[in-house]
Protein backbone atom coordinates (compact mmCIF):
# COMPACT_ATOMS: atom_id res chain seq x y z
CA UNK A 1 0.00 0.00 0.00
CA UNK A 2 1.37 3.02 -1.16
CA UNK A 3 0.89 6.67 1.24
CA UNK A 4 0.84 9.71 -0.54
CA UNK A 5 1.47 13.02 1.76
CA UNK A 6 1.51 16.48 -0.70
CA UNK A 7 2.66 19.58 0.95
CA UNK A 8 3.17 23.06 -0.23
CA UNK A 9 -0.63 24.69 -0.95
CA UNK A 10 -1.38 28.22 -0.02
CA UNK A 11 -2.54 31.02 -0.91
CA UNK A 12 -0.84 33.26 -3.52
CA UNK A 13 -1.76 36.43 -5.82
CA UNK A 14 -2.41 35.82 -9.72
CA UNK A 15 1.28 35.43 -11.56
CA UNK A 16 2.88 34.28 -8.44
CA UNK A 17 4.31 30.96 -7.66
CA UNK A 18 3.94 27.91 -5.53
CA UNK A 19 5.44 24.94 -5.52
CA UNK A 20 3.84 21.60 -4.03
CA UNK A 21 5.58 18.06 -3.01
CA UNK A 22 4.41 14.87 -2.63
CA UNK A 23 6.37 12.24 -0.34
CA UNK A 24 5.38 8.85 -1.07
CA UNK A 25 5.95 5.90 1.21
CA UNK A 26 5.07 2.54 1.44
CA UNK A 27 5.37 0.47 -1.52
CA UNK A 28 6.09 0.41 -5.33
CA UNK A 29 4.62 2.09 -8.40
CA UNK A 30 5.15 3.53 -11.79
CA UNK A 31 3.82 6.83 -13.19
CA UNK A 32 2.71 9.75 -11.07
CA UNK A 33 0.49 12.94 -11.71
CA UNK A 34 -0.76 15.33 -10.28
CA UNK A 35 -4.72 16.59 -10.03
CA UNK A 36 -6.77 19.33 -9.24
CA UNK A 37 -10.59 19.72 -8.28
CA UNK A 38 -12.04 22.97 -8.09
CA UNK A 39 -15.37 23.04 -5.89
CA UNK A 40 -18.66 21.81 -8.06
CA UNK A 41 -16.57 20.66 -11.17
CA UNK A 42 -14.99 17.04 -12.16
CA UNK A 43 -11.33 16.11 -10.95
CA UNK A 44 -8.94 16.60 -13.68
CA UNK A 45 -5.34 15.83 -14.48
CA UNK A 46 -2.72 18.57 -14.68
CA UNK A 47 0.48 16.72 -15.37
CA UNK A 48 1.75 13.07 -14.99
CA UNK A 49 5.28 12.05 -15.34
CA UNK A 50 6.94 8.87 -16.13
CA UNK A 51 8.81 6.30 -13.69
CA UNK A 52 12.14 7.32 -14.60
CA UNK A 53 11.18 10.70 -14.63
CA UNK A 54 12.11 11.14 -18.48
CA UNK A 55 8.52 11.86 -19.84
CA UNK A 56 6.04 14.58 -18.74
CA UNK A 57 3.02 15.04 -20.25
CA UNK A 58 0.68 18.21 -19.53
CA UNK A 59 -2.85 19.60 -19.70
CA UNK A 60 -3.59 22.12 -22.15
CA UNK A 61 -4.40 24.49 -19.47
CA UNK A 62 -1.18 24.54 -17.28
CA UNK A 63 1.61 23.90 -20.42
CA UNK A 64 4.71 26.12 -20.39
CA UNK A 65 3.73 27.57 -16.59
CA UNK A 66 3.71 24.21 -14.61
CA UNK A 67 6.62 21.75 -14.47
CA UNK A 68 6.27 18.20 -12.66
CA UNK A 69 9.20 16.49 -11.40
CA UNK A 70 10.17 13.86 -8.76
CA UNK A 71 13.32 12.82 -7.05
CA UNK A 72 13.09 8.83 -7.09
CA UNK A 73 16.10 8.58 -4.11
CA UNK A 74 13.99 10.70 -2.12
CA UNK A 75 10.65 9.37 -3.63
CA UNK A 76 9.36 12.58 -3.88
CA UNK A 77 6.82 14.12 -6.55
CA UNK A 78 6.93 17.64 -7.27
CA UNK A 79 4.83 20.71 -9.21
CA UNK A 80 6.55 23.82 -10.02
CA UNK A 81 3.46 26.65 -10.32
CA UNK A 82 4.27 29.48 -11.90
CA UNK A 83 2.22 32.61 -13.63
CA UNK A 84 -0.96 31.48 -10.90
CA UNK A 85 -4.60 32.21 -12.46
CA UNK A 86 -7.66 32.22 -10.40
CA UNK A 87 -8.99 29.16 -12.51
CA UNK A 88 -5.85 27.24 -11.22
CA UNK A 89 -7.63 27.72 -8.04
CA UNK A 90 -8.50 24.44 -6.31
CA UNK A 91 -7.62 21.01 -4.29
CA UNK A 92 -4.51 19.46 -5.55
CA UNK A 93 -4.20 15.44 -5.40
CA UNK A 94 -0.87 13.45 -5.83
CA UNK A 95 -1.87 9.96 -7.60
CA UNK A 96 0.42 7.47 -8.10
CA UNK A 97 -0.30 4.62 -11.04
CA UNK A 98 0.77 0.45 -10.60
CA UNK A 99 0.46 -0.32 -14.18
CA UNK A 100 2.99 -0.64 -16.36
CA UNK A 101 3.04 3.22 -18.04
CA UNK A 102 6.44 3.17 -20.57
CA UNK A 103 4.51 4.16 -23.42
CA UNK A 104 0.67 5.58 -22.14
CA UNK A 105 0.91 8.67 -19.19
CA UNK A 106 -2.58 8.89 -18.68
CA UNK A 107 -4.40 12.39 -17.41
CA UNK A 108 -7.63 10.23 -16.72
CA UNK A 109 -8.37 9.60 -12.32
CA UNK A 110 -9.53 6.11 -13.17
CA UNK A 111 -5.95 4.83 -14.38
CA UNK A 112 -4.41 6.40 -10.36
CA UNK A 113 -4.78 3.64 -7.51
CA UNK A 114 -3.19 5.64 -4.89
CA UNK A 115 -4.20 9.15 -3.60
CA UNK A 116 -2.63 11.57 -1.45
CA UNK A 117 -5.73 13.78 0.58
CA UNK A 118 -5.04 17.03 -1.41
CA UNK A 119 -3.68 20.55 -0.75
CA UNK A 120 -5.69 23.95 -1.23
CA UNK A 121 -4.35 26.19 -3.53
CA UNK A 122 -6.18 29.91 -3.20
CA UNK A 123 -5.35 31.92 -6.31
CA UNK A 124 -6.44 35.76 -5.72
CA UNK A 125 -7.07 37.68 -8.72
Amino acid sequence: QVQLVESGGGSVQAGGSLRLSCGASGGSYTCMAWFRQAPGKEREGVAAISAGGGRTRYADSVKGRFTISKDSAENSLYLQMNSLKSDDTGAYYCAAATFACSTWLPLVPESYEYWGQGTQVTVSS
